[in-house]
């Protein structure tokens, strides 16, 4: 594999995917509002009546954290997770459309193109989530004060793009299994909302186990979106979460070579679906 013909290829499969982004204006409304109406209706009127308390098992470095501050992460990773989702949305598009399988015949290693996919969708996930933090983190410095230095946003870009990759490689693999459009719905609400809701994107997993949702926190200790959240979290603070870390470069490392597997007409799932398999 040349260089030259890779580089090519990351750049026209990142140039196909920013056009059809600005032609659709509503996927950065819908990214920006969606999220806002979270941060400005849910975190004002629960995060006025509840807070975040240290807890018995808090772990962050600033205890005394006000809900505006934390949920921002959260809200970052539901920013990465519908892009994410969307970008795999895509993929069954241009599968029923035919222009997978001339994106899979392309003389480039499957791996390879795959993952200029990935890094092509990753990068329109995170500049979304830069997006949604422009605009809100003004308006809500109005409201409260912020613990978070404003170069601790600077700081998660490592973090958010990992974490990009990581839900990214996930609506690879999703894809897969995805055979038609009226399927893929259904089949996010059995991803989206259990990985989101049942996380630390929303409250704080302390609380779970100090009132004894014990069962809840065991899921939520085992969502990748957890870890996800978490590495954000914590790089706004200027610190490394290493189990975030090392949980979401596994996770990509895993969701990619399996989604590479599936879209392979010789090994993978999609012999039998069909998928990228040449007439």
């Amino acid at each position: 594999m040349q260089i030259k013909h890779a580089t090519l290829a990351l750049r026209a499969l990142t140039y196909r995917e920013t056009i059809k982004f600005i032609h659709q204006k509503g996927r950065l409304l819908s990214a920006f509002v969606r999220p806002a109406l979270w941060l400005f209706v849910f975190a004002a009127g629960v995060g006025s009546v509840t807070g975040v308390d240290p807890g018995i098992n808090n772990p962050y470095p600033i205890q005394n954290v006000n809900y505006f501050e934390y949920i921002i992460p959260g809200l970052i990773g539901m920013v990465l997770l519908f892009s994410g989702m969307q970008s795999s949305l895509s993929m069954v598009y241009d599968r029923e459309m035919g222009v997978m399988r001339l994106l899979l015949t392309a003389p480039l290693p499957r791996w390879y193109l795959l993952t200029a996919k990935l890094l092509s969708g990753t990068f329109l996930s995170v500049l979304q989530a830069y997006v949604f933090l422009i605009i809100c983190i003004p308006i809500i410095n109005l409201l409260v004060n912020f613990s978070t230095p404003v170069i601790g946003w600077l700081y998660i870009l490592p973090a958010t793009i990992l974490f990009g990759m990581m839900l990214g490689a996930l609506g690879l693999l999703i894809s897969v299994y995805i055979k038609q459009l009226e399927n893929f719905a259904g089949t996010m609400n059995f991803v989206i909302f259990p990985m989101f809701f049942i996380s630390s994107a929303l409250y704080p997993l302390w609380r779970l186990q100090d009132n004894g949702a014990e069962f809840v926190w065991w899921i939520a200790n085992i969502n990748p979106f957890t870890y996800g959240v978490e590495l954000v979290r914590w790089a706004s603070l200027g610190q490394i979460y290493i189990p975030g870390l090392l949980v979401t470069l596994v996770c990509t490392i895993i969701f990619l070579f399996l989604a590479t597997l599936g879209y392979d007409p010789q090994k993978g799932m999609s012999k039998k679906g069909g998928a990228g398999k040449p007439k």
